[in-house]
């Protein structure tokens, strides 16, 4: 492939379908030609956190609903084979009729990947680290609104063992890190 001519376009995709066209390019570079002329192809998403029944829940959603981004050399026949893919509808391009496909500058490429380690080191730091005699209450569950003391910590599994006070005596719960909050 020619190193020099080589640069990140973007494809338009039916929103919501980015991650087929995805396999596709991945299965067509790995099995045609076309692996000669594109290199990479990316969906640059993010992890989001969702609270469901109580447990913190990681999902991730695309920074860029509706667009796939590909490393390539763009000549000849592979514009056409990249449009003509299935959910594809264009290359994002000029306004003029018949320009062609716009090239991502340097600058704007290393900052989409930049933010992609970003996103992936926000995920590692986000999560609470909590101390043995710590005081905490208990959010969500049937001991809702209890105040306890941490005993154990398991940051592995993301879980607790507190000590509660239920009728004047200690008891100890099993609890996820989302279930409780520093008092």
């Amino acid at each position: 492939m020619a190193e020099k001519n080589k640069g990140w376009y973007v494809l338009r995709a039916i929103s919501g379908k980015e991650a087929k066209v995805k396999e596709m390019l991945d299965a067509a570079i790995k099995n045609t030609h076309l692996g000669d002329y594109v290199s990479q192809v990316l969906i640059p998403t993010e992890k989001v956190y969702t609270t469901r029944n109580g447990k913190k829940v990681i999902k991730e959603r695309n920074l860029y609903s509706g667009y796939v981004f590909i490393e390539a050399v763009l000549t000849g026949e592979v514009i056409y084979e990249l449009r003509n893919m299935t959910n594809v509808i264009d290359f994002l391009r000029g306004r003029e009729k018949g320009s062609m496909p716009e090239r991502l500058r340097e600058t704007e490429v290393m900052r989409m990947l930049g933010q992609l380690d970003d996103m992936r080191n926000a995920v590692d730091d986000e999560t609470e680290e909590f101390i043995v005699g710590e005081p905490v209450k208990v959010t969500f569950g049937p001991f809702s609104g209890f105040s306890g003391t941490i005993k154990e910590v398991n940051n592995e599994k993301k879980k607790l063992k507190v000590e509660v006070k239920i009728f004047g005596r200690g008891t100890d719960l099993e609890l996820e890190n989302s279930q409780v909050e520093r008092e």
